[in-house]
């Protein structure tokens, strides 16, 4: 690990329904100070056994300073440190004192945050929105849609837009990754839907930008350029290491949103 102050030096672990992620991270630069780490997510997802796997990850850190703090993110709404939904994990963590457990588990302060707002976050500090004002709007296109909030680098959490009715449904049920491939639709009828909810979000919200992220953002010249849009919309750079990164960096922070 190279040198760094104490107060740079943050650990970074972002918990998903298939893999739970982590690295020990300079937050000052955005730099992985050691190789990222990933183990499978236990099947079931229970809390127990999840919180098992992120002490594993921890071990498998290395010598993790004393001083650095920890960062965690997780596919729910968190309030107060407590999940309030479950997504692609067990239902066992819906009102769940996920933040004390998790302190429990490592024996240390944790900063626990929603995994979009992590990566939301870390776009702005480090990514595709470094250095833009306004309202900046993150999508993540997976097995559903998470969405991040961002005014003038201050992070909104738990905006579940997602979710938004459009049609009569919940509207990442049909614009989702994951609705692409379970219907096996071309990049074109699935930017027709794309282009239905990034709408919606301009009605909403006039934003003065779009990033999108998650897996598929790999391929964005396979979809991006088929939206006609008034508002610039830009693929994510972090990509794998969004969550992490933000996740880390939010834990240096302890803003009042957090509290």
């Amino acid at each position: 690990m190279t040198e760094n102050t104490p107060d740079t030096v943050a650990v970074g672990i972002d918990i998903g329904g298939t893999g739970i992620k982590g690295a020990i991270v300079d937050v000052t630069t955005g730099e992985l100070l050691t190789d990222r780490k990933k183990f499978a997510t236990p099947e079931g997802g229970k809390p127990d056994d999840i919180a098992k796997t992120v002490t594993d990850l921890m071990e498998s850190l290395g010598d993790v300073p004393a001083s650095a703090t920890v960062g965690i993110c997780f596919p729910a709404v968190v309030r107060h440190g407590v999940t309030m939904s479950a997504a692609n994990v067990s239902k066992k963590w819906i009102g769940f004192e996920a933040e004390k457990l998790f302190e429990k588990t490592l024996g240390r302060d944790i900063t626990f945050v929603n995994d979009a707002d992590a990566a939301g976050f870390a776009e702005v500090r480090y990514g595709a929105a470094k250095g833009k004002s306004g309202l900046i709007i993150l999508t993540t296109l997976g097995t559903g849609i998470g969405t991040a909030l961002i005014y003038n680098g201050v992070l909104t959490p738990n905006a579940e837009l997602g979710h938004l009715e459009i049609g009569g449904v919940d509207y990442e049920t049909k614009a989702a990754y994951s609705a692409k491939e379970r219907e096996d639709l071309s990049w074109k009828k699935w930017a027709e839907r794309l282009q239905v909810y990034y709408e919606r979000l301009e009605a909403l919200f006039s934003p003065d930008g779009f990033i999108v992220g998650g897996g598929v953002s790999k391929h964005h010249d396979e979809f991006l350029p088929l939206l006609k849009l008034s508002t610039p919309i830009v693929p994510a750079t972090l990509r794998n290491n969004a969550g992490i990164l933000g996740a880390a960096s939010l834990s240096t922070m302890r803003t009042t949103f957090l509290e």
